[in-house]
């Protein structure tokens, strides 16, 4: 079909090309998705505390990472992290620190409109009963909000496996490394970036399946 060979496909070259790089961009995707919630979470409460001296910081940090591509963040932080520490971290490393600092700043829009979708009156209620904010929080708001998010943040787990893609700009092993290494090999680039982008859809698109679902099952208990 539009002379593409497909032969050099076999379990032999997935297991030597791509499994690894299916396992890295699996394991940064995990990695970073968890970070990121954490340290959005942190960045989250901070704008909602009421104080200034938190929420401009945390504000300006969001701001900041949400008006850069990530593919500059990767770069500058891989290229200039070394003349700062004085030794090179690793491909990896920088890829890993690189998503959490920088998906945290949307995982914190998705906490805060999470947190912010409770109702006042719960949050009064709480206080009522005699809870500190962080009390409140914690045994009130955060679990409500959280699972009213989960389909949201799936979402972006999904746009955050797709990013990994990116990490081959400073020679890091992930899914699309593998098969361009498979292509170059094969001499079958062509084929390679195709098969990658099939990958990709079929993972994507399973995966967009299953947050509908949850998201229609999250309907049904409101």
């Amino acid at each position: 079909m539009w002379g593409l060979d497909l032969s050099f496909l076999d379990l032999e070259m997935l297991r030597k090309f791509v499994l690894q790089g299916f396992i890295f961009s699996v394991q940064l995707t995990v990695v970073a998705t968890v970070g990121g919630i954490v340290f959005g979470t942190l960045l989250a409460l901070m704008r909602l505390s009421g104080q200034k001296i938190l929420m401009w910081p945390a504000a300006a940090y969001v701001n900041l990472m949400r008006s850069i591509p990530l593919v500059m963040v990767i770069l500058w932080f891989y290229l200039l992290m070394p003349f700062l520490i004085g030794r090179p971290i690793g491909a990896e490393l920088s890829a890993v620190i690189t998503f959490i600092v920088f998906e945290a700043a949307y995982f914190s829009e998705i906490m805060r409109a999470g947190i912010q979708s409770i109702p006042r009156g719960q949050v009064f209620a709480g206080q009522a009963l005699g809870m500190s904010y962080g009390q409140n929080m914690r045994l009130v708001v955060l679990p409500q909000a959280f699972r009213n998010m989960l389909p949201v943040l799936f979402t972006q787990t999904i746009i955050l496996f797709q990013d990994t893609s990116l990490v081959y700009a400073i020679g890091a092993y992930d899914l699309l490394k593998g098969f361009t290494n498979a292509g170059k090999l094969y001499g079958r680039p062509e084929e390679a970036y195709l098969l990658a982008a099939v990958v990709y859809f079929v993972i994507c698109y399973g995966l967009s399946v299953g947050v509908k679902r949850l998201q229609a099952k999250i309907a049904i208990v409101r």
